[in-house]
């Protein structure tokens, strides 16, 4: 007579039956049920990741730029944590106390070259930084508001990568047709890079407070 432990109450018992891995009546009918919750969170897992996957065949180019837009935005964001806007001379501690309750928060990824201005430099990392929500978003409503950001915009990105780049992103450039597959890598590259930005950061974080302890 052989022993074997009980998958459900981990007891040992005397195998009576071929195959028989529960010890009672009580013990088969909890496997079974376990095995049959197993089964269906499979399925439903299953069923989820198929609506993904059919959802992203009918996705269209411009919803694929949008979900790339928001990855290299993000990323931008994390990218200059710490750094003040690029286009005022506000505190940070008055940025985000009095911005922080706006739609994202208090900070945008803000391009110096606009996308509407030239498209090529959407996913330029220079083209881009962290700008006050207030800056970006509010300056076009007026005029005389949109010309100071814009100045202040250029005398603190020559200061962060030199005129010589400044200039280039002001010049021409030749139109970038991005396919589908071209966008998708985007998305994954600055979701990538963001994580582990972030990652970084939490490690020096935690790091920091254990020197402390």
């Amino acid at each position: 007579m052989s022993f074997k432990k009980c998958r459900v109450c981990k007891n040992k018992f005397a195998v009576e039956l071929p195959k028989q891995i529960v010890c009672t009546p009580s013990c088969a009918l909890a496997y079974n049920f376990v095995q049959q919750e197993k089964a269906k969170a499979q399925k439903e897992k299953a069923f989820r990741a198929e609506t993904t996957r059919l959802k992203q065949t009918i996705k269209t180019k411009g919803e694929w730029i949008k979900e790339a837009q928001a990855a290299f935005n993000k990323y931008i964001r994390v990218r200059d944590a710490g750094q003040s806007c690029i286009s005022c001379d506000k505190p940070i501690s008055e940025i985000e106390g009095g911005q922080s309750w706006k739609i994202g928060g208090a900070w945008d990824a803000g391009h110096y070259v606009s996308v509407g201005a030239n498209c090529s430099l959407r996913f330029e990392e220079l083209n881009c930084h962290r700008q006050c929500k207030s800056d970006n978003a509010g300056a076009g409503k007026y005029a005389k508001k949109t010309a100071t950001v814009d100045k202040e915009y250029r005398k603190r990105l020559i200061d962060k990568i030199g005129i010589d780049k400044v200039e280039w992103l002001e010049g021409p450039h030749p139109i970038v047709k991005l396919s589908i597959e071209d966008i998708k890598e985007i998305k994954a590259k600055y979701t990538k890079l963001a994580k582990q930005i972030e990652l970084d950061q939490q490690q020096e974080i935690n790091l920091t407070n254990t020197r402390y302890l």
